[in-house]
């Protein structure tokens, strides 16, 4: 292993996974705690999924450390801690609070943060993180029922979580190409700053702040500032060419489950009900008051067996703040995440072994019901989001999409490349 990354979530950890793949990696995702008989020496990059993103902050840092020395004894010479491209957090975590005992675990003096993903319209400019062409806080992030992201000053934001003095390196210096930015770190350095904010908004900047991060030890963001990592192993003679591994897909039904509330996501359910794909809308409300369960869903399902169906929670934001109002605000998308991943696990008893999921917690839940353990990485779908293959006595198909990601035809779009 050259390269050992840290995921807040699971459909960053894919992400992420894709990116270092399509650079030329070996690459492979191992879900929850890695084991330490996982045989992990045929691999490149090792990607750890957690879903570490909004539990206490506490919680966070002691299982990305576990996860960091997992990696370090596999023999990774860099670590990369992967968040979410809208740098989902609150004011006392959980970005800023593992970065900071990453920091302290590792002996790292500086490390930078650029959570940039311009493929999927996430820039940063001036320290300021835009979605498309609207600030971070304009954005529908502003709603995130769990996250809601209501300022785009990123020196801010982290600045509350934490402890280190942050700085910038700016987009002026950044378009000055590698040697400019790697200057901009030693002057960072030499002022005190423990975490530099950094400019982004093309591949080709991150590219080009990769390779000015090739000496570092610990790299932070989205999964674009992986662009310019691989390259560094390349031309230190590290990194191995080879054949990449056919990817095989296991026969079986399908069905889609979209967690997510993001814009995005909302989008692609009216899609495809409007394509005509049978689907079933559950609520917190009717699952907690034991009006709809488990059972129920699973015989909806697979009553259609000529159909792709497709069941989904994703509701407008004043949905989802009565759910949360009555329920509490993290049970109320805990009931819906539970649920569904009793239904995936019935599922696969059921023989079925295609899974399109929307929404990182939702996949987290699912993933973890059906006890995937490594996933494989095959054919991207929409920048961020491929087709995985679990790797175990039982494969499953997995399609796991972040909220915001996707095209307003994701779901289709996704199943049709499995036709």
């Amino acid at each position: 292993m050259l390269l050992g990354a840290v995921a807040d979530d699971l459909t960053g950890a894919t992400d992420l996974a894709l990116m270092l793949a399509r650079e030329g990696m070996r690459t492979i995702q191992v879900v929850g705690a890695p084991q330490d008989d996982l045989d992990i020496d045929e691999a490149d990059a090792v990607v750890v999924a957690l879903k570490s993103r909004t539990i206490p902050a506490a919680e966070a840092v002691e299982l990305s450390l576990a996860a960091t020395e997992w990696l370090i004894a596999g023999g990774a010479e860099q670590i990369v801690f992967k968040y979410c491209s809208t740098f989902d957090s609150t004011p006392k975590g959980n970005i800023g609070p593992v970065l900071d005992a990453l920091q302290a675990k590792l002996g790292v003096p500086l490390a930078i943060a650029c959570p940039a993903f311009p493929t999927n319209g996430r820039t940063v400019y001036q320290g300021h993180l835009f979605v498309g062409d609207m600030l971070l806080s304009d954005s529908p992030m502003k709603d995130h029922p769990l996250t809601p992201m209501t300022d785009a000053n990123l020196m801010r934001v982290l600045g509350a979580q934490s402890k280190s003095t942050i700085g910038l390196v700016p987009f002026i210096t950044v378009a000055e190409g590698a040697a400019a930015i790697r200057a901009a770190f030693d002057a960072a350095r030499q002022r005190g700053c423990g975490v530099v904010i950094v400019d982004a908004v093309t591949d080709d900047q991150l590219r080009a702040i990769g390779e000015a991060a090739a000496d570092m030890k610990l790299v932070t963001g989205g999964s674009g500032i992986a662009l310019g990592l691989p390259g560094n192993f390349r031309r230190a003679g590290k990194l191995r060419t080879s054949a990449a591994a056919e990817f095989r897909v296991p026969p079986g039904r399908g069905v889609i489950f979209a967690g997510s509330c993001s814009a995005a996501t909302r989008r692609q359910v009216a899609h495809a009900m409007d394509a005509g794909l049978p689907a079933l809308r559950i609520d917190p409300l009717s699952i907690a008051s034991g009006k709809l369960d488990v059972p129920a869903v699973v015989e909806w399902i697979v009553s259609r067996p000529e159909a792709l169906p497709l069941v989904y929670s994703s509701a407008d934001p004043q949905d989802v703040a009565a759910a949360q109002e009555a329920l509490g605000r993290h049970a109320a998308g805990e009931i819906v995440e539970t649920l569904l991943g009793s239904v995936a696990a019935a599922l696969r008893e059921r023989g079925f072994s295609r899974f399109i999921v929307a929404g990182g917690e939702t996949s987290g839940a699912v993933v973890k019901a059906l006890g995937v353990p490594v996933l494989r990485i095959g054919p991207e779908i929409d920048p961020g989001v491929p087709w995985t293959v679990s790797v175990d006595d039982c494969p499953v198909a997995l399609a796991l999409k972040s909220g915001n990601f996707g095209s307003d035809d994701f779901f289709l779009k996704a199943w049709s490349q499995l036709a």
